[in-house]
């Protein structure tokens, strides 16, 4: 008797399992909501409407307001973009793991991405089919709308909870601040541990709060604000005489103008439990928020300084963060000028009742007009400070310039022009150094050129200006392995060890930058598509 052929073969195309992926979420928020439940509901729903699961994309702990850290779901957006999935269909738990963004559309525009691509999106525990019917559509839109409003009203509860930790004197996050540790105790307020750097609680009824720390930092804090009140130093003279005395901010971490500023400027010096300066709620911007909705708890903890000496510092800082017009900037360098008898910049930032130095070039240009409007000459040739300003202007230029001539060779080139790095055909990292002529007799070099090893270019073309700033002299292009110091120094029509790569015009860059087939042990010419 002829075979009989298998169950199998007698099964319609329709019938046979289509292919599915699985996308799960979990939110630290939602531990109902684990990955594994979820998963379990998909491959049930799948089980009974004919799926075969082939991938599953996890993003444990995401929260579902942004796409931003979700890199299973970018992921499954990548591969539908790029059609290397074997999948027709994408099994959801519901419609907030899909995710709970602010804006419903945004929600909507990812699922369209699928659906363009021939893939459909299925939430398996709703009780709607989503089958872009216009009953579907709109419920679809209700449970979006709801999951973003889940997460605004959780945002408010959160606020509150932490602002009442707060108003008790807790420590919310964050670093306790030099001069201070956070010290870890239980519901009834007993000490338990101090908490190391990256340490973090791990009982929920446990709290955070601030203690001093060790006395010789606690004596720091308090020489910081006696160098700025008594002796009217200002913050960047601070920070270099902390660092000549060897005091580390944070080891091997120095100190800086900012560090410091950070210190005066700070309430819990004076035991203020101060919160919710900045706020990034939902994900969004950040931003800065009006004091009256700042949230502070004064005396929560020990002070390392005293209220008089804490608001004497802020005193002086209001004084000098006011706003001076550009003829009280100039009666302080008048009165500068007739103290010493003479001006310059190292005298400015020395000096404790003037302005600094950046804010004299910002408001007047450059120092030397400055100078003049105080009605100070200077002796002093500034003629470098136009051919600096020159040579600005002219270093774009002849970036251009070079990437022209590669492009004209055929090959490709990106500029950086922050850093002016080229990238040649992607492989070849070139930094391009514009340097002026310096005609000082009192020079031992005319020519001096600080290369940027640091970004690690492969080659080094030096442009040598005129005199003037305003046509090039030659070229040098230097491979980085042939260096041995990041600065060059040069002689007028002296260059020694670096003349072999010397040339006068970028034919030479053209050469380098083509690619070139090698058959048969000579050279041919590429060939371009």
């Amino acid at each position: 008797m002829p075979r009989r052929k298998p169950q199998s073969e007698y099964l319609i195309p329709e019938a046979r399992p289509r292919y599915a992926a699985a996308y799960v979420r979990m939110s630290t928020e939602h531990q109902q909501y684990s990955t594994e439940n979820q998963l379990d509901i998909i491959k049930l729903y799948a089980e009974q409407n004919g799926y075969e699961i082939t991938k599953v994309y996890t993003d444990a702990g995401k929260s579902g307001l942004t796409l931003n850290g979700r890199k299973a779901l970018q992921q499954l957006f990548n591969d539908v973009a790029s059609c290397s999935f074997e999948y027709q269909i994408v099994l959801v738990y519901d419609v907030s793991r899909w995710g709970r963004f602010q804006d419903p559309d945004e929600s909507a525009t990812y699922e369209v991405r699928c659906r363009q691509a021939g893939v459909a999106v299925e939430y398996c525990a709703e009780q709607f089919k989503n089958d872009g019917s216009p009953i579907s559509s709109i419920l679809k839109s209700v449970k979006r709308m709801m999951a973003g409003e889940y997460s605004r009203e959780l945002s408010v509860k959160v606020f509150a909870g932490q602002a009442r930790l707060i108003s008790l004197g807790y420590k919310q996050g964050g670093q306790p601040g030099y001069g201070y540790r956070r010290q870890l105790i239980d519901q009834c307020g007993h000490p338990k541990a101090i908490l190391s750097k990256g340490e973090m609680k791990s009982i929920q009824t446990d709290r955070v709060v601030l203690i001093p720390g060790p006395e010789k930092e606690q004596k720091v804090v308090r020489e910081i604000f006696r160098l700025f009140i008594e002796e009217k130093l200002k913050v960047g003279a601070i920070a270099r005489l902390l660092n000549e005395q060897g005091v580390a901010w944070c080891k091997p971490t120095p100190w800086n103008s900012g560090r410091v500023d950070s210190v005066l400027k700070n309430e819990r010096y004076i035991g203020n439990n101060l919160w919710n300066k900045t706020s990034a709620k939902l994900k969004q911007f950040k931003r800065v928020n009006p004091e009256n909705e700042w949230i502070r708890a004064k005396k929560a903890f020990c002070p390392i300084i005293n209220d008089e000496t804490f608001f004497a510092a802020r005193e002086i800082i209001s004084r000098r963060s006011t706003v001076l017009s550009d003829e009280q900037l100039i009666d302080d360098l008048k009165a500068l000028l007739a103290r010493h008898g003479y001006l310059s910049a190292v005298l400015i930032n020395a000096d404790k009742l003037t302005s600094s130095r950046s804010l004299y070039i910002s408001r007047f240009g450059t120092l030397r007009r400055a100078f003049d409007l105080a009605g100070y000459r200077s002796t002093r040739d500034y003629s470098y400070f136009d051919a600096d300003k020159r040579l600005k202007g002219r270093v774009a230029i002849c970036v251009e310039r070079v990437a022209g001539v590669i492009r004209s060779s055929g090959a490709s080139v990106s500029v950086n022009n922050d850093n002016s790095l080229l990238v040649i055909n992607d492989e070849i990292l070139m930094s391009v150094v514009v340097i002026r002529y310096k005609p000082s007799r009192f020079l031992k070099y005319q020519w001096q050129a600080r290369l940027a090893l640091e970004l690690n270019p492969d080659l080094n073309l030096v442009v040598r200006m005129y005199p003037g700033e305003e046509t090039v002299k030659d070229y040098l292009v230097i491979p980085t392995g042939a260096l041995d110091r990041a600065v060059l120094n040069m002689k007028d029509e002296d260059l020694r060890e670096l003349e072999q790569y010397r040339f006068d015009n970028l034919d030479v860059i053209g050469a380098l930058s083509r690619r070139v087939t090698i058959v048969g042990g000579r050279n041919e010419e590429p060939k371009f598509k």
